[in-house]
């Protein structure tokens, strides 16, 4: 299987993320008039205050998370005097709150995407499997605590900070440091790049944006314009 371990963990990164950076650039280039949320809360907010809270705040943490534990070099944790099996008994109870909050308040939005008839009629089939693939990569992430509770001394998640770290620095043989990793971790990192791969055809685009430029705007918006010909305006 180390072909197939090369090709997922080896190749399908850097394809994955190519996909994500240039077609987030051409979408914003070409269809910025698609680059929103399609919020629904104007059809009924009934499941959404919470769904939305619980969602977005375990989001943000779930990806800090990641973020930090993965590409911090390990020397910056032994300089900080943090243990291996410190940091994963942290990424564990840590990672575990953010993604049960996470998964509850998305379960609250993705049923009320399928069972609210005005929500569903309004919904894109993007919209609704972003949403379940989203729902699927939380429950493999939930699903490798038990796994990562065997091996308390935190080296399983060394291998994975080496293997992140090879990647986005371009290191040969990323793909070695997991090739013996249990399957669910796996499936975990695979659908995790799926969803950047298919993240800038969708909704979740949003997320790079940041209308900071809002407060310093000036002057009142134009919504439309009108070219008056041969007669006034009434």
């Amino acid at each position: 299987m180390e072909w197939f371990d090369q090709a997922l963990f080896g190749f399908y990164p850097y394809v994955a993320l190519a996909v994500l950076a240039i077609g987030s650039v051409l979408r914003f280039d070409r269809e910025q008039y698609t680059w929103r949320t399609g919020s629904s809360q104007l059809l009924r907010r009934k499941q959404l205050v919470w769904g939305s809270v619980l969602f977005h705040l375990g989001v943000l943490a779930i990806f800090a998370g990641h973020f930090v534990g993965l590409l911090t070099p390990l020397w910056v944790w032994d300089t900080l005097g943090v243990s291996h099996g410190a940091k994963q008994m942290l990424a564990i109870v840590a990672g575990g709150l953010a993604g049960a909050m996470c998964l509850v308040g998305g379960l609250l939005l993705l049923h009320r995407r399928l069972f609210d008839p005005r929500i569903r009629a309004n919904s894109s089939f993007g919209d609704t499997a972003i949403l379940v693939l989203l729902m699927a990569q939380l429950s493999l992430g939930l699903a490798t605590i038990p796994i990562s509770l065997e091996h308390r001394d935190g080296e399983e998640m060394v291998k994975f900070m080496n293997w992140a770290q090879s990647i986005f620095t371009f290191r040969a043989g990323a793909a070695d440091f997991i090739a013996d990793a249990h399957w669910i971790f796996k499936a975990h990192i695979t659908l995790g790049l799926t969803i950047f791969l298919v993240f800038p055809f969708t909704r979740l685009v949003h997320m790079l944006s940041a209308p900071v430029w809002y407060l310093n705007r000036r002057g009142w918006q134009i919504v439309r314009s009108k070219r008056l010909t041969g007669r006034s305006a009434p």
